[in-house]
């Protein structure tokens, strides 16, 4: 990395409030930072985040760890943010965000692992999804659980989950919402290890002792195989968002959520 690289990069670290970036020699470890929120996803956490996703591209890193501070690895889109803002412009703005991280993260000339502690729960659980490799602790619960909320799944869950398991099981688990244990997760094939933090240093001892420009070859020729189904389903995701959030079921889902209550769906 040159110098000039260094300086914009270290720049750029020291104007993210939410997300911390590091780096340990050939590995980048990207965190969010809203333990407080349980790293729910707001918008100026998710410009934060690709913007780190686009330093790490632009170095010499080989490995990328995504991972949580706190008590969890994310809870997903922050709903309390989403209701105090229902400008259309402001929800094209941050999904155009959203599809960029996924985009991104799928494309990135880097091997990922995702290291999941606690909730990792819609938005959150599409992000862990993304990567290469997910890893959950014995304590990870994870949930598509947008149904909750009258919504469904963005950030390219639709894709990942259809790309790990198929669309038949992706359809369930979707219209279901369950949250999942670590143990039910892998053994449905969503996660892929269970372990813990010496199981994330296992993992990239194991991949730094390979020939990583050639797996990362092998994992680029896939991801441009698919990314035009990744594009479509990122625009597809948008679209029934946007006609998700005018429903009577969403306005349900999100009172009941706010009033610690199960909601009463009629289906409009």
């Amino acid at each position: 990395m040159s110098k000039e690289n260094s300086e914009q990069m270290k720049e750029g670290m020291e104007k993210m409030e939410h997300i911390v970036l590091s780096y340990d020699n050939r590995v980048a470890t990207i965190e969010l930072n809203r333990p407080n929120a349980l790293n729910a996803l707001h918008e100026q956490m998710l410009t934060e985040l690709l913007q780190a996703l686009k330093e790490v591209e632009a170095s010499e890193a080989d490995i990328v760890i995504i991972r949580g501070r706190g008590k969890g690895f994310s809870a997903g889109g922050d709903i309390k943010t989403m209701l105090q803002s229902t400008n259309e412009h402001s929800f094209i703005e941050v999904m155009e965000t959203i599809k960029q991280i996924a985009m991104t993260l799928h494309q990135l000339p880097k091997l990922t692992i995702s290291y999941i502690h606690g909730a990792a729960a819609g938005l959150g659980f599409s992000l862990a999804l993304a990567c290469d490799h997910v890893i959950a602790n014995e304590q990870a619960r994870v949930a598509m659980n947008f149904i909750g909320i009258g919504l469904v799944p963005d950030g390219g869950g639709h894709f990942f989950l259809s790309r790990k398991i198929g669309d038949v099981k992706s359809k369930q688990i979707i219209w279901e919402g369950k949250v999942m244990s670590a143990q039910e997760a892998y053994e449905v094939g969503l996660v892929d290890e269970i372990g813990d933090e010496q199981a994330i240093q296992h993992k990239v001892n194991e991949w730094l002792a390979k020939p990583i420009r050639a797996m990362i070859a092998t994992k680029q020729l896939y991801a441009r195989l698919s990314e035009q189904q990744l594009l479509n389903t990122l625009q597809m995701e948008t679209a029934y968002q946007a006609e998700m959030r005018k429903t009577k079921d969403h306005e349900e889902g999100i009172r009941a959520f706010l009033e610690k209550r199960r909601p009463h769906f009629s289906g409009k």
